[in-house]
């Protein structure tokens, strides 16, 4: 009996200790693990949600960027922090890619962290540097089987967005073609303005600005229906490939372990942020917004990064695509 009584004893003391945490989080700034270069797209969405969240939740949200390996360097670091609430993590799609790509994951993508919530699905653009020869999506292709040895494809590195979809691009079209990664997408992307490299896939938070100044060409966008905020630009399932169709979710985790009701804390404010007129103009002006509130919850983003996972797994191996 005394046994039983000092064990309950220690489980609502437990308890007790979680509880009264959560009711006095957060006391102190919060990080948020960006595993890509500053001012890039992820990044770009990250520093929008942190602002809001940080209103409501009453405390700073200082973006970290800790960039390299596709992500993996920053996961990570998340994977072995304190589980407290003052370590967040914001990646895309890279996330649920991850596993298939590389052979040597210091962490268990499934198993080491915490869900949030979904935040935006960002579509991508095929665009080009300012003076390709090819006037439209149809050219390009063309343009791009013709001249497979001379053509170069940019991307921000093994496991970016960027790669992903070129990967898909490049078994669309049958056509292998020279590729070019970078260490983000900022330094591909002023490659690309610069004319060093001919064409890249990347996302709308990234190339909207540029496409609208007229600084880069854009060719086509890989969501299954056009962008209001670009309706001249067509898709790439009504340009001749039909099928294809990628966007790169964005997601949010804290360490595996961190108490339920600080993520419940945290999933609210995602949630508050995401309807948070400023971040959803904002948005917008990037050719995206925020997900549904339905989506924007823990057990939807480990639902939707499970599916990923098993998505994505077939199309890297058959790519025969990995890194160490």
């Amino acid at each position: 009996m005394k046994f039983t009584l000092t064990c309950a004893a220690a489980c609502l003391a437990l308890f007790g200790s979680a509880t009264a945490h959560a009711q006095s989080y957060p006391t102190k700034t919060i990080t948020m693990i960006v595993p890509f270069a500053a001012g890039g797209p992820t990044d770009t969405v990250a520093r929008l949600v942190a602002q809001s969240m940080g209103t409501k939740l009453k405390q700073q949200i200082i973006i970290e960027n800790v960039g390299g390996a596709g992500g993996t360097i920053g996961a990570a670091r998340v994977a072995k922090a304190a589980p407290d609430g003052y370590t967040l993590f914001l990646h895309h799609i890279g996330h649920a890619t991850a596993p298939s790509l590389y052979r040597k994951l210091t962490y268990n993508t499934k198993e080491a962290f915490e869900p949030i919530g979904l935040i935006t699905d960002v579509p991508m653009t095929i665009v080009a540097r300012g003076n390709f020869p090819a006037k439209d999506i149809k050219e390009l292709l063309t343009y791009v089987k013709a001249n497979k040895d001379k053509v170069t494809y940019a991307n921000a590195g093994v496991g970016s967005a960027s790669h992903l979809c070129g990967m898909l691009f490049m078994t669309a079209i049958g056509t292998d073609l020279t590729t070019v990664p970078y260490k983000g997408t900022g330094p591909a992307m002023n490659d690309l303005l610069g004319g060093q490299v001919d064409f890249m896939c990347d996302q709308t938070t990234n190339t909207t600005s540029q496409i609208k100044s007229g600084k880069i060409k854009a060719y086509a966008v890989t969501t299954k229906n056009r962008l209001s905020s670009m309706p001249n630009l067509p898709t790439l399932a009504e340009s001749g490939l039909p099928g294809f169709e990628v966007a790169v979710w964005h997601g949010m985790y804290a360490p595996k372990g961190t108490p339920k009701p600080v993520i419940d804390t945290l999933a609210s404010a995602l949630q508050t942020a995401l309807k948070d007129p400023t971040v959803k103009k904002r948005f917008a002006d990037l050719g995206t917004e925020p997900v549904a509130e339905n989506r924007a919850t823990p057990a939807a983003l480990k639902a939707h990064v499970d599916t990923e996972i098993a998505r994505w797994a077939p199309i890297i191996q058959k790519a025969g695509v990995y890194a160490d």
